[in-house]
């Protein structure tokens, strides 16, 4: 965790995260996840079943 960036959130995302909410029907949290990794190019890696099909979104399969 530590070697990772931290992002402030800020209009820009902000704006995306709005507009990323209402035409995918994601909760705004989910959304500000989202619109920050596309606004850094970024990979978003998780478990999320929110997240499944979208693009730059990679799934990591759950281990019980």
């Amino acid at each position: 965790m530590s070697s990772g960036t931290i992002v402030d959130l800020d209009r820009q995302i902000a704006i995306n995260a709005a507009k990323i909410s209402n035409e995918l029907k994601l909760a705004m949290a989910d959304s500000i996840i989202l619109a920050t990794a596309q606004l850094h190019n970024a990979t978003l890696w998780t478990q999320d079943e929110h997240f499944k099909d979208l693009d730059g979104v990679k799934d990591v399969e759950k281990k019980y």
